[in-house]
């Protein structure tokens, strides 16, 4: 039985917001399914040849066939396997393919055959090193490869039924865990959040209690005095961890920027599923120090090369950003549960943000080339990769691109809310009764001209909940050619109710004008600085359109107007922004870097061409030179 997989919160008692199954939206848009059609066909049969290349598969059959062969890579490869799984899982659920479902299967029989008796699963703890099992838990990623094992499960029955073997595999190994780790039992403290998340959906999935229990308990003995993390020779303080204070009175984010974005995602987990407002408030505060102290404009997170992780408030380098695509990843899954549990379209607002930049620019066009760190300015050092040593980027983006259609609408009472335009449709149930059933029409993100035809409807009145995003002046409803309501608010839901019958038509304009972004005055790296964005995307100059010109040169003014114009032919179709800027020259002669203070005003201004592309898109032309952030001039000059 199809039981259509849905994004991870479900139908959870604190929350306002009910996500629709993936099997019930479609993406057919000319911006998402080429993106999602290039991962499935090329990128996920090259991820699962890298994890064959690498050793990682051969890592779980050693187990099974009696090999003698060593454990080939880190510790926390089996991970990478799992997540792989996952995104196969949501793939197959949308679109059946039968090579790719026989090598899943493969996959899997691989990994059952390697569990224990007991229901342990880690391909590295076993043989010759069993006697290690839960010995370093601070560095040694064991409950987060577990993590990722029952995520990959849940995933997996979601897509094939109630007899997947994999769901078997993880259960039996979240049941261990269950009797291995509790105040009853054995205390202890993972040092890479993951199981804490992934345990609360095998919640929502099985209705088992002890579950949603044991991931209260991982929370829950964070920041104790003394800690339950064990002490490891080498290993960062405790507040790299998320370790140096309880959950609960944490109010800022800090250490590695992966791990903070699990943590909080698991503690709104506790909120969403559990009577736990003290979780969702401390969720809450961490959420604001992240996104409006610690992010980057293109919705990137984690500043700091050392250790992966947060700088202080406005610590936003751009040419030394780490800004690593699973913490934007992180970013997405923490804000969607603050979204689900509240409805407050700011959560949206960064979803999308980091969806069409910060994460999105971590893969390649086709699909098959990959970002692991995500600067902002580069002096040509950046090459997209095949794969890595560590490997956690690529199958991470490719189960949340995979899995796309599921975070594009909800469901509350009687209404259905649209949080991103994506050409396609979307049948859903409404909890008190009914199915509304739509069909979308949109050019998103080049153009704002989105188009929503009622195909089904309750006899009741309905209401559709449409995100003006925050970035947006200015939008207009119509209902029918009709002005539906006067006002439509930047950064909320606009509510439209009424008796819907089919052959409705809904149309919302969201005006996109060019915008030119300046950042707060702390942040010392960008002051006279601009950056350019359009809709939702952010926007970068790169050296493939500028030949013979330094980028590092460029300026652009301030006053002046960009024009606007979509090319099918560069970069998969894009919507390109174009500009006359300026090159600055020093004097003849003036070599040293330190000025005297206003002496800009003798510089001599050349007058450049400047080409704009997404953000998303660079890095797909070869080694070059980029820039997000540009010097602005005044218009006197």
């Amino acid at each position: 039985m199809d039981r259509g997989i849905v994004v991870d919160t479900g139908s959870s008692p604190h929350s306002l917001l009910h996500p629709v199954p993936i099997s019930s939206a479609r993406i057919d848009d000319e911006f998402w399914r080429p993106r999602r059609r290039a991962l499935r066909e090329a990128g996920l049969p090259r991820q699962f040849e890298m994890c064959e290349a690498t050793g990682r598969i051969d890592n779980f059959r050693r187990l099974s066939n009696g090999s003698n062969d060593p454990f080939q890579g880190r510790v926390y490869n089996d991970s990478d396997v799992y997540k792989l799984l996952e995104a196969a899982s949501h793939a197959l659920a949308e679109q059946h393919n039968q090579d790719l479902a026989a090598t899943t299967n493969g996959v899997i029989d691989a990994i059952a055959g390697a569990q224990r008796s007991d229901g342990y699963v880690h391909s590295y703890f076993a043989l010759e090193r069993e006697h290690e099992r839960y010995s370093d838990l601070t560095t040694q990623h064991e409950l987060y490869c577990a993590g990722h094992l029952i995520q990959a499960g849940i995933a997996h029955r979601r897509a094939t039924g109630s007899g997947s073997r994999l769901f078997d595999v993880a259960r039996r190994f979240a049941d261990h865990i269950c009797g291995t780790f509790g105040p009853d039992a054995r205390e202890g403290v993972d040092g890479h959040e993951e199981i804490e998340l992934a345990l609360a959906e095998l919640y929502r999935e099985t209705g088992d209690r002890k579950y949603l229990d044991q991931s209260i308990y991982f929370l829950e003995a964070r920041g104790r005095q003394p800690s339950l993390m064990p002490a490891v020779p080498g290993a960062y303080e405790r507040a790299y961890y998320q370790d140096h204070l309880p959950v609960t009175e944490q109010t800022e984010v800090v250490g590695h920027a992966v791990r903070a974005t699990y943590l909080a995602t698991g503690m709104m987990d506790a909120a969403l599923e559990s009577h736990r407002p003290d979780m969702a408030r401390a969720a809450t505060k961490l959420w604001e120090s992240a996104f409006e102290r610690k992010s980057y404009v293109t919705g990137g997170l984690g500043s700091r090369y050392e250790g992966e992780s947060f700088g202080d408030d406005y610590e936003l380098p751009n040419e030394s950003a780490y800004a690593e695509t699973c913490a934007a990843i992180g970013g997405v899954f923490w804000s969607w549960r603050m979204l689900c549990r509240t409805g407050d379209a700011k959560y949206a607002d960064a979803i999308e943000t980091a969806l069409y930049n910060g994460a999105l620019s971590g893969v390649s066009l086709d699909g098959t080339k990959y970002f692991y760190v995500n600067p902002l300015s580069s002096r040509g050092g950046y090459e997209r990769a095949d794969w890595f040593d560590c490997a956690c980027c690529p199958p991470n983006i490719a189960r949340l691109l995979m899995s796309l259609p599921g975070y594009l609408y909800s469901t509350s009472e009687d209404s259905l809310w649209v949080h991103f335009y994506a050409a396609g449709g979307v049948r859903a149930s409404l909890p008190y009764g009914g199915t509304i059933e739509i069909e979308v029409e949109t050019n998103y993100p080049w153009d704002g001209d989105i188009r929503l035809n009622i195909v089904d409807a309750p006899a009741s009145p309905v209401a559709l909940r449409l995100r003006i995003p925050g970035w947006c002046e200015g939008a207009t409803v119509t209902v029918n050619g009709r002005g539906a309501q006067p006002d439509a608010v930047p950064g909320t839901y606009l509510d439209v109710k009424r008796r819907w019958t089919p052959g409705d038509v809904l149309s919302l304009c969201l005006p996109m004008p060019v915008r030119k972004l300046s950042s707060h005055q702390r942040v010392t790296t960008n002051q006279g600085r601009l950056a350019l964005a359009r809709g939702p995307l952010i926007y970068c100059i790169e050296a493939a359109d500028h030949p013979d010109v330094d980028l590092f040169e460029v300026a652009l003014d301030r006053g002046d107007d960009l024009d606007v114009k979509h090319n099918r032919d560069l970069l998969g179709g894009v919507t390109v922004l174009s500009a006359t800027g300026d090159r600055l020259v020093g004097p003849a002669g003036q070599g040293n870097p330190i000025r005297t203070a206003h002496s800009d005003q003798n510089d001599q201004l050349d007058k450049v061409p400047i080409t704009a592309i997404p953000y998303y898109a660079w890095g797909n032309r070869g080694i070059g030179a980029m820039q997000v952030w540009m010097p602005a001039i005044s218009e006197a000059g």
